[in-house]
C-alpha cells in the first residue's frame, strides 16, 4: 500500500496569512513618504558610512579577540584550585558582567576625569618608569575597545569554562597518564573537544558585539552609528539614516551567520548535530531532485 502524506492544512493557511501579511508591511513601506527613500539611496554607500562601518568591523573584530583571549585566561583561573586565582577571577567577571556596558563605555571614555595621567612605577615610592595623560592614551577607539572587549571577556569566561565542563573528565587523565603537561593537555585535548559547546553561544556573542559597538556613539568613537548621528543632526532625517544603519547592520550580522554555521558543523562531525540540514537547504534540494525528476520523466516520455 503506498504512503500517503498527511495533509498539513493549518501549516498552509499559516504560511500564507505570514507572507500574504509580509508582503503587505513591505508594501506599506515602499510607499511611506515619511521615510524619504531617496535620502536612505544618498546615503546608503557614502564615504561617511563606510568610514564608520570600517571602524565597526576592526572594533568588533578587535573586542572579540581580546575577549576570547581573556575570557579563556579568566576561564581557566575560575577552574583553578587555587583560591586566589579563583577569587581573582570571579571578581572580573562579577564587576564586568555585573554593570551596564554603557556605564563601562563612559567610564573608559572618561577615565581621565578620574585620573589625569597614566603612571607605572614602585608603589608608595616617588620612582615612575612611565608618565602619560590619560587623554592622550585613551582616545575615544582605544576606551571603546577596552569597554567593549573587558565586557565581552567575563561573558566568554563562562561560555568557555562551561565548554571546558562538558568534556570528560577522563579525556584529561588519560592524557595526564600519557605525560602530557597540563597546559598541553588543555590546548590539545580538552579545548578542541569543548568547541562544540562553545562556538554556538560564542558565535551569538560574536553577532551581539558587531550590534553593540553602536553604544559607542556616546564617546564619538567614529563608528558607524557615531557617523549616522552626525549626519542627522544636521538634516535632522532621523528616520532615513536609522533606516541606513538597519540595513547596514543587517547586511553584516546575515554574512556573520555563515561563517558561524560552518563551524557549528565542521566542530559538531561525529555528533547527531553534525548532519542538521538548514531549511534553505532542504527547499533548495527538494527543488532539485523535483527537477531531476521531471527531467527524467520527460526523456522516458520522448522515448
Amino acid at each position: 500500500m503506498p504512503l500517503v502524506p498527511v495533509r498539513r492544512y493549518g501549516r498552509w493557511a499559516a504560511a500564507v496569512c505570514s507572507v500574504a501579511a509580509l508582503v503587505g508591511l513591505a508594501g506599506s513601506l515602499a510607499k511611506n513618504r515619511n521615510l524619504h527613500w531617496d535620502v536612505v539611496g544618498h546615503y546608503l554607500f557614502a564615504d561617511l558610512i563606510f568610514d564608520g562601518l570600517a571602524t565597526t568591523l576592526w572594533l568588533t573584530a578587535a573586542a572579540m579577540a581580546l575577549g576570547l583571549g581573556l575570557g579563556t585566561l579568566i576561564a581557566v583561573m575560575r577552574l583553578s584550585t587555587s583560591p586566589v586565582l579563583y577569587g581573582l577571577a570571579t571578581f572580573f567577571v562579577c564587576i564586568f558582567r555585573g554593570t551596564p556596558l554603557l556605564v563601562q563605555i563612559i567610564f573608559w571614555g572618561y577615565a581621565g576625569a578620574l585620573y589625569a595621567y597614566v603612571m607605572v612605577g614602585i608603589p608608595f615610592t616617588d620612582i615612575t618608569f612611565f608618565t602619560a595623560e590619560t587623554n592622550s592614551l585613551l582616545t575615544p577607539a582605544v576606551a571603546a575597545l577596552l569597554a567593549l572587549g573587558l565586557n565581552e571577556a567575563a561573558y566568554a569566561s563562562e561560555i568557555v569554562r562551561a565548554g571546558i565542563q562538558s568534556v570528560d573528565p577522563g579525556q584529561a587523565e588519560a592524557a595526564h597518564s600519557l605525560g602530557m603537561r597540563p597546559a598541553l593537555t588543555m590546548r590539545r585535548i580538552v579545548l578542541p573537544q569543548a568547541m562544540r559547546v562553545i562556538i554556538p553561544p560564542m558565535g551569538n556573542e560574536t553577532i551581539n558585539m558587531l550590534k553593540m559597538t553602536a553604544l559607542v556613539s556616546v564617546i564619538s568613537a567614529h563608528d558607524l552609528m557615531s557617523n549616522i548621528q552626525d549626519v542627522y543632526a544636521q538634516n535632522y532625517q532621523v528616520i532615513p539614516m536609522l533606516v541606513v544603519a538597519s540595513l547596514w547592520y543587517l547586511a553584516l550580522v546575515t554574512l556573520l551567520g555563515i561563517p558561524q554555521a560552518w563551524l557549528e558543523r565542521r566542530y559538531g562531525r561525529g555528533t547527531t548535530r553534525a548532519g542538521h540540514t538548514s531549511p534553505l537547504r532542504r527547499m533548495l534540494g527538494n527543488a532539485a531532485g523535483l527537477l531531476r525528476k521531471n527531467d527524467a520523466t520527460s526523456k522516458d516520455g520522448g522515448r
